[in-house]
């Protein structure tokens, strides 16, 4: 009787360490699959050629100088997002509150912009709304780190819960400041004097937006991998036993991280409201909160590698609503290939991460370890 027990077909492990080059390397692989297969899926479904859409979604992200900011606008709001909420993700603190944390920055700003318009001289009214934001944000932030740091409570469902009085908080207000009054929107704050928007640098209004997000990437980037901060957030994340053993106060970096987290989403929200929009909406912030969450993740928590996800995702998304455009087609098609590339994307971590040994390769490692 035979007591061999037959190997499996497939054995996953996980790798040791892949170089950086290596680990590119299968993203860009993942990203030709998934462009493969969205041709082909075009091909079938509509019968237009893929390439000419591919050449659609890159002509909506770079037709034009002005598409170009565009989208480097967007990128920077989302990277802005994700690095703030990239601390939290990796002290293991699940941050689901970047809408409302981006809310509460945008509904300080617009305060500003409205009630002290007229009172203080445009200089300390910019001022007055980056603390205001960056206030606000950080106390939103705040307040879901000190329930779990005195009552261990959970972040996900807090921090979640927290967006929705946010965004109803700023629907209270839009009644407020409506204009006209009985539309239910505010419009353009300070069309006319134009008090409290951000200035434009080189003639274009988007500038200052992205140098700003470029020097908090550079800040984060700093602060994460060489300041003793970001070494106790490391720590933390790993396992809080051992930071309490090392001396660590768990509970002070909780709340110092979320602290931060929420400064940098509102911002987010002064970028939005004072750089971008001149105005507010429930639904100003679009979701960013959440996609950040990808970003952070897929980037590794590395503010570098942000900026090159974060970019994917906005050239993806305009490119998606350029097909619509230009081919008639329903925008949720666009979407479909959207989401397709999103999937091989994020799919393709888990071969960085593991690695597949089939039983024949296994049997012959076997043989030469002997």
């Amino acid at each position: 009787m035979n007591n061999k027990t037959r190997a499996p077909l497939v054995h996953i492990s996980r790798r040791v360490a892949l170089p950086w080059y290596k680990a590119w390397a299968i993203r860009a692989a993942a990203i030709v699959l998934a462009l493969i297969v969205c041709g082909v899926l075009t091909a079938l479904l509509t019968g237009e050629n893929p390439f000419a859409l591919y050449a659609s979604m890159f002509a909506g992200a770079f037709g034009t100088s002005r598409r170009v900011w565009a989208l480097l606008q967007s990128v920077a709001i989302l990277l802005c997002v994700s690095l703030a909420v990239t601390p939290a993700f990796k002290m293991r603190f699940w941050n689901i509150g970047g809408e409302g944390q981006i809310m509460a920055g945008c509904l300080a700003t617009a305060a500003c912009m409205i009630v002290l318009r007229d009172v203080l001289p445009g200089w300390l009214l910019i001022v007055t709304m980056f603390a205001a934001s960056i206030i606000a944000g950080g106390i939103w932030g705040l307040i879901p780190a000190f329930f779990k740091a005195k009552w261990n409570t959970n972040e996900t469902l807090f921090t979640l819960m927290m967006n929705y009085v946010a965004i109803q908080l700023v629907a209270f207000f839009i009644i407020i400041w409506e204009s006209p009054a009985g539309s239910g929107k505010v419009g353009i704050i300070n069309q006319q004097s134009q008090a409290g928007w951000l200035p434009m640098l080189g003639g274009n209004r988007y500038m200052l937006n992205v140098l700003i997000v470029a020097i908090l990437t550079v800040l984060m980037y700093v602060y994460l991998k060489y300041s003793k901060h970001g070494y106790e957030i490391s720590v933390v994340g790993e396992s809080e036993r051992t930071a309490r053993y090392v001396g660590i106060k768990v509970e002070r970096v909780i709340m110092r991280t979320m602290l931060l987290s929420g400064a940098l989403c509102g911002i987010a929200g002064l970028l939005l409201v004072a750089g971008t929009d001149h105005t507010i909406t429930t639904t100003l912030s679009a979701s960013r909160g959440f996609t950040a969450v990808m970003v952070s993740w897929l980037a590794k928590f590395s503010p570098i590698f942000m900026v090159l996800t974060s970019f994917l995702i906005e050239f993806l998304s305009r490119g998606a609503s350029e097909i619509a455009t230009d081919f008639g087609l329903n925008e949720a098609f666009g979407d479909i290939l959207t989401g397709i590339i999103l999937f091989f994307i994020i799919g393709c971590e888990f071969f960085i991460t593991y690695q597949l040994h089939f039983r024949g390769h296994a049997a012959k490692e076997a043989a030469e370890n002997v």
